[in-house]
């Protein structure tokens, strides 16, 4: 349940609230707004605190929070969270990009793709050093080495830093060179995987399951809240239906729907959501115009050549910079902001 605090309610009469209603036993999270102060109370709460909580002065109203994810909820937290990492604000005012490709190959490929994506306007390099596939001899990802490149990579062009981490035992090292740590798909009821992310404070963006529903994409982000990272971003990146046109079927309406039940930052993925080269810019604009705080995009160099085989959705450097381009005209219109300060990236001039 939350407490909502009357209008007038000191700092100093909070702080007492909180003391009485952790002295029952239960944690109390305080999240502040303008006007009002939100109490959520998390755990198994006697069924008399609430008409306790109602009678004490400082307190306009007590409600019940159906839901099974608390912490994810907009009820508990009616503010938008905004989590900001060196400067860069994600959930706030302005539009995140985050590009790069697939899977780190070696430190030029990446190097090249990090001064891509920097000199187009994005603000984060994506690129996974391990890499869960469907089939088992697929290539798998180079590794911590691969970590190591992508941190360098970051570093040289002032970029922060996105990877895909698989298993419990890999969070801490991927946590020492990233800057986000992405959950992916196959992965999103991991549960041992997401307790784990919720121990340290690095942010996290989880991606949706293919087959999840909201109420399962937003309770497995309660895992992570709930062990005490507050840093949590969500990911819409296609789910799973009877088309086969597409890779996946990007759930556009995934974005104001999880914006109505979550205060937490929504990312959108029309790479693996599309899962075509020619449908990511339209779907990138559509996902801005419904609401999404950042886009994460595949770019490569040479991406039929690629090493993921992903390359069929990956946006060759002018596509990419001549999108953010785009999107710098776009933001405004809904609500964001985007800068790149640049010059469009003309057809094969990366190579040069």
């Amino acid at each position: 349940m939350i407490a909502i605090t009357s209008h007038n309610t000191t700092d100093e009469r909070i702080a007492e609230i909180v003391h009485w209603i952790e002295k029952h036993g239960v944690s109390a999270h305080v999240s502040k707004g303008e006007d009002r102060t939100v109490i959520g109370i998390i755990g198994k709460a006697d069924p008399v605190m609430a008409e306790q909580l109602r009678q004490m002065s400082g307190i306009s109203e007590v409600i019940k929070i159906s839901k099974s994810y608390k912490l994810a909820s907009r009820e508990f937290h009616p503010a938008d969270t905004v989590i900001s990492i060196k400067g860069v604000e994600i959930g706030g005012q302005d539009l995140v990009v985050m590009g790069g490709p697939c899977a780190v190959e070696s430190p030029e490929q990446i190097d090249e793709i990090a001064r891509l994506v920097k000199a187009a306007g994005g603000q984060v390099l994506r690129g996974g050093a391990f890499k869960p596939r469907t089939g088992p001899y697929s290539f798998q990802g180079v590794g911590v080495e691969g970590l190591e490149m992508m941190a360098e990579a970051g570093r040289k062009h002032g970029l922060l830093t996105i990877t895909e981490v698989m298993t419990p035992e890999y969070v801490d090292i991927c946590a020492e060179h990233a800057d986000i740590l992405q959950v992916g798909t196959r992965n999103m009821q991991n549960f041992d995987l997401l307790r784990k992310l919720g121990t340290i404070q690095t942010p996290v963006l989880l991606k949706r399951g293919f087959s999840a529903t909201y109420d399962e994409f937003l309770n497995a982000a309660e895992y992570i809240l709930a062990g005490g990272n507050p840093n949590v971003m969500l990911c819409e990146r296609g789910i799973r239906t009877f088309e086969t046109y597409t890779r996946n079927t990007l759930d556009l309406a995934a974005i104001p729907v999880l914006k109505q039940l979550s205060h937490l930052p929504i990312i959108s993925d029309p790479s693996h959501g599309t899962g075509r080269r020619e449908l990511v810019e339209p779907m990138c604009k559509a996902s801005v115009a419904a609401g999404a705080d950042g886009l994460i995009v595949e770019m490569h160099t040479d991406p039929d050549n690629s090493m993921t085989g992903d390359g069929v959705q990956s946006l060759f450097p002018d596509q990419f910079a001549n999108l953010l381009l785009d999107l710098e005209k776009l933001a405004p219109l809904c609500g964001k902001t985007f800068s790149t300060k640049k010059e469009p990236v003309l057809a094969g001039s990366w190579k040069k």
